[in-house]
């Protein structure tokens, strides 16, 4: 069974529309790239299988784990076991990260969190993912560098451990190390009884990574689908024969 079925999803953004028949398979232990110059849909797709309130469906299906969640609110979804991180992470002055995260994992797990366990694995991820462990207790994402803040999403997807984890532009403005540091993070959540989707408009993310498909989006529709091999592909033609 698969894990997310995407069948033929149009989605509207203010009366536009931005995708136009999306089909899309993910089964469990599979790493997916979606590829695409900026405009194309990619984080349309994201939210769209959120559910975020400010993109509308107009056609089309997105079934989690054989149940049809169209209609579900968000956090309803993500408690179903879906993870997105996103390309400009939220400021919350006055949260700290490790509030933050004891919150999250109570709502998405709905069981108290055992405080002292809880901090032993927020101090083994962070030093696995180079962090600074004083951040640990600064508010969330305040006044952190944007290598910081891509780290602490990867952070997040690992303490959540979620069904789906889907990484919106993650490599986004990261250096190479940062990029090499948030690679190490999707192997280590990553395994047979769980999937990743990674959205991307360049291929840097992949320098580092091995993944099992890579699909082209432009205009709104998926054009192509294939191995990384089409990743680079794109990193030395760019989109042009796909537009």
């Amino acid at each position: 069974m698969n894990l997310l079925e995407i069948k033929d999803l149009c989605v509207n953004a203010e009366e536009k529309e931005i995708l136009k028949g999306i089909n899309l398979k993910i089964k469990k232990g599979e790493i997916h790239v979606i590829m695409g110059p900026n405009g194309s849909g990619k984080t349309t797709t994201a939210n769209a299988i959120l559910n975020n309130p400010a993109y509308t469906k107009t056609n089309g299906d997105i079934v989690f784990e054989g149940e049809n969640i169209n209609n579900l609110k968000t956090d309803e979804i993500a408690r179903k076991g879906v993870f997105m991180s996103f390309q400009l992470p939220e400021e919350i002055p006055g949260v700290t990260v490790t509030n933050f995260l004891k919150y999250a994992k109570n709502k998405v797990t709905g069981k108290p969190v055992k405080i002292f366990e809880f901090k032993d694995e927020l101090k083994k991820y962070m030093e696995e993912l180079n962090m600074n462990s004083k951040n640990i207790e600064r508010s969330l994402n305040v006044g952190f560098s944007g290598g910081e803040k891509k780290k602490n999403e990867i952070l997040q997807m690992l303490v959540l451990n979620p069904k789906l984890a889907i990484l919106d532009e993650t490599d986004s403005g990261l250096d190479v190390d940062a990029i090499k540091t948030v690679s190490k993070g999707i192997e280590m959540f990553k395994n047979n009884d769980n999937a990743v989707l990674i959205i991307t408009h360049n291929t840097k993310i992949l320098h580092s990574l091995k993944v099992d498909y890579v699909h082209i989006l432009v205009n709104g529709k998926i054009v192509k689908t294939g191995s990384q091999e089409l990743a680079k592909e794109i990193e030395g033609n760019g989109y042009s024969k796909y537009k």
